[in-house]
């Protein structure tokens, strides 16, 4: 388990491994630019706003078009996973999308029966998209500009998890070579997101 400290007011959690079947280990993954944040106007209008939890993500690259699950810490201090390994969840206790801070969201890589519904993450690339879908019908559309692999005990706590600065999208799943002998990857994979600047504030838009 990653314990990570993401703010006073919540208690340490983590992310254990997603995947529950074995998988290859794929070549390290480490493509785009990490995020820059240096605070702008826009990163400060965004945050005026308390925007509404997300109801549905959309990746059109990779043909995901599904509901979205709440995940909350566990008493063990862990974030939970999703229940079934087609299933999709996001921290809801976390920053929600368009506000401060980077909204989680967290899926499977695989399991005992087959393929995950974050079975291709990896494959995504910096330029592509994600939409999510809030309980009001407004969506807001994201841009990934990175992906970072990393070894459990290397995970960047503070930096995924993030609780203040400008809003981004954090997307979790498991990554790298399965151990057999402790029944889980290796590894987790994030994929690093900002808002769209497509002419529209933040990439929001109302949904008919």
């Amino acid at each position: 388990m990653i314990a990570v400290a993401v703010g006073a007011a919540l208690a340490c959690i983590g992310i254990s491994a997603l995947g529950t079947g074995p998988g290859p280990a794929p070549e390290r993954i480490d493509r785009g630019s990490l995020p820059v944040h240096p605070g702008s106007d826009r990163a400060a209008a965004s945050a005026s706003r308390t925007p509404t939890a997300p109801v549905r993500i959309r990746i059109p690259a990779i043909g995901i078009d599904q509901p979205l699950i709440s995940l909350r810490v566990q008493q063990d201090g862990r974030l939970a996973v999703p229940d079934e390994p087609e299933n999709i969840g996001w921290w809801s206790d976390g920053p929600r999308p368009g506000g401060p801070g980077a909204t989680v969201v967290v899926g499977h890589v695989d399991s005992a029966t087959g393929p995950g519904a974050f079975h291709g993450l990896s494959t995504l690339d910096p330029g592509d998209n994600v939409t999510l879908v809030r309980d009001d019908r407004s969506t807001i559309t994201f841009t990934i500009r990175a992906l970072r692999q990393y070894e459990k005990d290397a995970f960047p706590d503070s930096q995924v998890y993030a609780t203040s600065g400008p809003p981004a999208l954090h997307l979790i799943t498991c990554s790298g070579a399965y151990d057999r002998s402790l029944g889980e990857y290796r590894d987790n994979l994030v994929v690093y997101a900002t808002p769209s600047n497509d002419g529209s504030p933040d990439g929001v838009h109302p949904q008919p």
